[in-house]
């Protein structure tokens, strides 16, 4: 309840100001808003981007909107639709955090006590990299993603291997179906379970009726969420291609454990047909997904879009205190995991080292995409809140107050390796900091200026990528495109149009008949056009050198946001 509390007033300015966190919560909004006015349960296309080529299909989950549409539903009678929708926002986010809580702290619970489970509890809590993904109006697909990791831990936890293996099985599915970019970590999950066979012939249940749960539940909830009118192989979603792999594996898996008494290197040497035959599968009816899922992105697109967005980098283009808060906790939950590996037998060291294999996998994915630092934040949370019991309990009864004050300290540091460089920004003179950073808080008031829009007949806006979220939420306009990759041909128009010439543009408007052009001047966006283009399109515009064919449109308040009708 205090941690709670603690979201609610320091997210108290953004939930009153409506300030979603990222255009993805927006986006998510809109998504279940279309499908509570009517729009099909299997269409999820945002029907007002890019509308003259029909709409942009979202490779989003209905998992995801349920939670959203049930609520929204159930309060909408006593709330009205949107005070329905801003208190879903709200709640949904700080209810995945308490299902992580309770999932992190149920491990810790029955394997490590009391006292390790309230600091792994808190170890969660103080997690930037997750409770970034689980403050009011995250309301993405992120939190759960991380609730699923946890579960399928959970699962492999289980003393009985049948419900345990369906448990982490189901979880994995449930979890790609959100999201495929779980697959490295579903992939390590399962082959901790094939592990477990190669050291005991007798585990062999836990491979297969992982593989046997995984297949079937994907199967389910494609047909559940999906449905069959759209059979294309994609590669940012579960598509049949991957159905087809489950399925082949989970079949496969079964048939190598009806050998009885096959000898170790016979299983590895199923094993790896199991591998191999998912990759030949992929290679002859997706080769395109060979490159990830962002793999068909135009090259411009990919360096003005995907290469700005810093949550899907690497963790060394990070912030260093965002680095460190992503690398230092798993480290030390892998450190002590294998302490609590070395330091039990039977079951329990088994147990241990599969989970400091499992971390360091999770840990290895967050280096190379710093979003999957939540999920590795949580899992590591575990293991951390056991360090630091031994730790706090250690440093009572320190008798030197100085030493005590040490290692307190240090306990801090192991929670927020982010703070000693945060006290020392905080404690160095101004003048000494160099220049001032660029503020990165805009001046334009959207939903303020979005009531200027609301009063122009309905049509289509040009407006920069990370902004059209925005103008679908607040208006019943349409817009070109928004920072989602399968709206790849929208993007690029609009990219090639802020950085092309004012006539160029022109003609490209005329010939679309876009009604609108929107700008908020002081965002990274236009900046990053005007860079790459000081003679184009953008340029005029944050100049002040708007052609004659554009009509400014005066907008309501002090808003620094910009309209003008194209004529």
């Amino acid at each position: 309840a205090m941690i709670v509390g603690l979201l609610l007033v320091t997210n108290l300015g953004a939930m009153r100001a409506l300030q979603f966190p990222d255009p993805d919560d927006m986006m998510r909004l809109l998504q279940v808003r279309d499908v509570l006015a009517g729009q099909g349960w299997f269409d999820i296309t945002q029907h007002r981007v890019d509308a003259p080529h029909g709409g942009v299909p979202m490779h989003w989950s209905r998992l995801v909107d349920l939670p959203l549409m049930g609520l929204i539903a159930l309060l909408t009678p006593m709330l009205g639709s949107e005070t329905a929708e801003i208190v879903a926002a709200i709640i949904i986010p700080l209810l995945t955090l308490g299902m992580a809580m309770l999932l992190a702290g149920r491990i810790a619970w029955r394997l490590l006590g009391a006292e390790a489970t309230g600091f792994a509890c808190l170890a969660i809590a103080l997690s930037v990299p997750l409770i970034s993904q689980m403050r009011p109006l995250r309301i993405d697909h992120h939190g759960w993603q991380i609730v699923l990791a946890l579960a399928a831990a959970n699962g492999l936890m289980a003393r009985n291997p049948r419900a345990g293996s369906w448990i982490t099985g189901a979880s994995l599915a449930a979890w790609l179906s959100i999201s495929i970019e779980g697959l490295p970590l579903a992939a390590a999950i399962v082959g901790l379970t094939a592990l477990r066979w190669l050291r005991d012939p007798r585990q062999k249940q836990w491979f297969v009726e992982t593989m046997q749960a995984l297949a079937n539940t994907s199967g389910l909830l494609f047909a559940a969420t999906r449905g069959f009118g759209d059979l294309a192989q994609h590669c940012d979603a579960i598509s049949p291609v991957h159905l087809a792999i489950f399925v082949a594996g989970a079949i496969s898996a079964t048939i190598l454990a009806r050998f009885e008494n096959l000898p170790l290197a016979g299983v590895i040497a199923g094993m790896g047909l199991i591998g191999a035959g998912a990759l030949v599968l992929l290679h002859g009816a997706a080769p395109q997904c060979l490159g990830g899922g962002f793999a068909e992105l135009d090259p411009l697109v990919s360096y003005f879009w995907y290469d700005g967005v810093g949550e899907g980098l690497p963790v060394w283009k990070q912030d260093v205190g965002l680095a460190l808060q992503i690398v230092i906790p798993p480290l030390i939950g892998i450190w002590a995991a294998a302490r609590l590996a070395a330091n039990t037998t039977g079951w329990l060291r088994t147990w241990w080292t599969d989970y400091a294999l499992l971390l360091g996998a999770a840990l290895l994915v967050a280096i190379l995409v710093a979003r999957a630092g939540a999920v590795a934040g949580a899992l590591a949370a575990v293991p951390l809140g056991w360090q630091l019991a031994e730790w706090f309990r250690a440093a009572r009864h320190f008798k030197v107050p100085a030493i005590r004050f040490a290692a307190m300290a240090g306990i801090s540091i192991a929670l927020l390796p982010a703070l000693p460089l945060t006290l020392f920004n905080l404690a160095m003179p101004a003048e000494a900091s160099g220049p001032a950073p660029m503020p990165r808080a805009s001046s334009c008031n959207i939903p303020q200026a979005a009531a200027t829009l609301r009063k122009l007949p309905r049509g289509e806006i040009l407006a920069p990528l990370d902004i059209g979220p925005r103008l679908l939420y607040e208006t019943e306009h349409g817009v070109i495109a928004t920072g989602h990759h399968r709206g790849n041909r929208g993007m690029k128009w609009v990219i090639e149009t802020f950085t092309g010439s004012t006539q160029d543009a022109h003609h490209r408007l005329a010939e679309r008949k876009t009604s609108y052009l929107a700008l908020c001047p002081d965002l990274v966006e236009p900046a990053r056009y005007v860079q790459a283009a000081p003679e184009g399109f953008m340029a005029d515009l944050l100049a002040s050198k708007e052609p004659g064919w554009l009509e400014p449109v005066a907008v309501e308040g002090d808003s620094n946001f910009r309209i003008w009708k194209i004529r």
